[in-house]
């Protein structure tokens, strides 16, 4: 428990931080394709106040910084000029940024490592260093899976809007059927952890967490 706590506390601003990009480059990239929607209701901004979701925040400490989300960035598609290439790239926004953040991240736990274990850094209180390589791991860790889990094609998941556009409008109505169901889906999904101990999106989704993970960060999980 003491170890969770102590982690929890490191990921915090790491969890806010990145919730928070995910979201402003949502609403930035709507912006550029001229849809200011989410620029007028306050959404354009780094603020996490206008963006975290009380749920989404808990799901993600709850499932140890592996799945969460924010309150969504409101798109009107009638200011898009290109609905579908517009709005698939307005979904991609997100877990864009996500990844990018964790290889930012990754390199510079890269760089620290390296450092130390050249001789570069002496003299640097050791907890200190400690700290700050566990929260630049978590920092990988968590925009990877963010990344990754709002890549599901399950609506409202960022996915699900991007596999949509991708696919020729005459299957939309596929979409449509499968929406009516998809977010009760996820909710099972998502509470699989709790029951069953071993998250059913964690066994579809950590293979390729990991491999990403490893590639930025060069720490291998187990």
């Amino acid at each position: 428990m003491d170890d969770f706590i102590q982690r929890a506390i490191l990921a915090a601003p790491v969890i806010i931080f990145s919730l928070s990009v995910h979201e402003y480059f949502h609403a930035w990239t709507a912006y550029k394709f001229g849809d200011s929607t989410a620029k007028d209701m306050g959404r354009l901004t780094l603020n996490p106040m206008a963006h975290l979701s009380l749920m989404g925040t808990l799901v993600l400490f709850i499932s140890q910084f592996r799945f969460g989300w924010a309150k969504p960035v409101p798109v009107n598609p009638y200011n898009l000029r290109n609905l579908r290439h517009d709005h698939l790239w307005i979904s991609a926004a997100g877990p864009l940024s996500n990844l990018g953040l964790g290889l930012i991240a990754g390199t510079i736990l890269r760089f620290f490592d390296y450092a130390i274990r050249q001789g570069i850094l002496t003299g640097i209180d050791g907890r200190f260093f400690n700290g700050l390589f566990e929260m630049l791991f978590l920092g990988v860790m968590i925009n990877v899976s963010l990344a990754f889990f709002n890549l599901l094609p399950i609506y409202p998941l960022d996915g699900s809007h991007i596999f949509r556009n991708i696919f020729p409008e005459r299957y939309g109505y596929v979409f449509d059927k499968i929406e009516r169901v998809a977010p009760m889906l996820l909710m099972v999904l998502i509470m699989s952890g709790f029951i069953f101990g071993t998250s059913l999106i964690w066994i579809i989704l950590g293979p390729f967490i990991k491999i990403v993970v490893y590639i930025f960060s060069g720490i291998q999980l187990h």
